[in-house]
Order: C-alpha cells, then structure tokens, then sequence
C-alpha cells in the first residue's frame, strides 16, 4: 500500500516559509478579536501541521517556544500554552508517520484529539489557577481547528507541489 499523494513527489519544504507560515499563524492568534472561547487556536493547527510534515524542523523545542510567546501576550498564566502546545506537539511527533497514511479528511478526525487535549489542558491550567470556567463554547474551537486542517494541508503544501525544473512537457 502506498501513503498517500505518492502519485506526486513533493520538493522538500522551505525552511523560511515553514518559519513564516508559524509566525503569520502567531500573529494571527494575536489579532485582538476579544475573549471568545470558540475562536480556533491557528498556531496550534499550523504547528501540528509542521510537526507531521517536517519532525526534525519543527518539533517539541518550537512548541515550547511558540507557547511562551502566547502566554505572554495573552496575559495567561506563563506556561498554560507553552504545556498544551509542547504536549500536543510530542503526540504530534509519535503519530506523523501513521498519520500520513490516510487521505485528509481521515487525518482531520485524528488530529481532532491532539486538540481536545490541548483545550483541555489549557483549561485545566487556568481552572486551578482560579479563573471562571469560560462556557461550553469552548468545545467549538477543537472541531473548528480538525475542520481546518485540510485546508491548511492544502494551503501549507502547495510550494511543495511544483515540479522542480518546468519545461515545454511541463508547463506548470
């Protein structure tokens, strides 16, 4: 059986436009839109990308990273997205190679509890802290984060799409 897409062999990944990809999701997470529990984490969703596609780039350190940087601009507690992203990340890691295997939609289901869990944890962080529980539009964010995956699949994929050297056979 072979993974899927290996009808079509990808150029290997940019490592500016994964470096951008992440920062442009990072600013987008930080766009004042108010506290609304339903919004969908982008990072999180182009860091589990990153994560499956390029393990050795993008990993448990960037998470980390990419975590603290959340926490302080949110004002949260240092450490709530840096524990969700970085725990994420790591179950990220462990399933890249299966995950790959299935169609789109197939991994949009399996990358649904990578996101549960790091709601979850963050919640849980804040609970203890003594914050208000934040409603249960909160369930939202993860199924908005699983329904956005294929596009981000296909969004963060095309650079890799192009054949390498286009000719006169080759038009694209």
């Amino acid at each position: 059986m072979m993974p899927r897409g290996a009808d079509q062999l990808l150029l290997p990944a940019n490592p500016w436009f994964i470096g951008v990809t992440l920062l442009l999701a990072l600013g987008l997470n930080m766009v004042p839109l108010g506290r609304e529990p339903a919004l969908p984490d982008l990072l999180a969703v182009v860091l589990v990308f990153w994560t499956v596609h390029q393990p050795r780039r993008i990993g448990i350190g960037a998470a980390f990273v990419l975590g603290l940087l959340m926490d302080v601009h949110d004002g949260a507690i240092l450490g709530q997205h840096a524990l969700a992203y970085t725990v994420m990340s790591f179950l990220a890691v462990m399933m890249h190679r299966r995950l790959l295997w299935f169609d789109l939609l197939s991994q949009a289901v399996q990358v649904l509890p990578l996101f549960v869990l790091a709601h979850a944890l963050s919640l849980l962080v804040r609970l203890l802290a003594g914050d208000a529980f934040p409603g249960w539009s909160l369930l939202a964010a993860p199924l908005i984060e699983a329904l956005l995956w294929p596009l981000a699949s296909w969004l963060l994929l095309a650079p890799q799409r192009r054949p390498p050297d286009p000719d006169q056979n080759r038009p694209l």
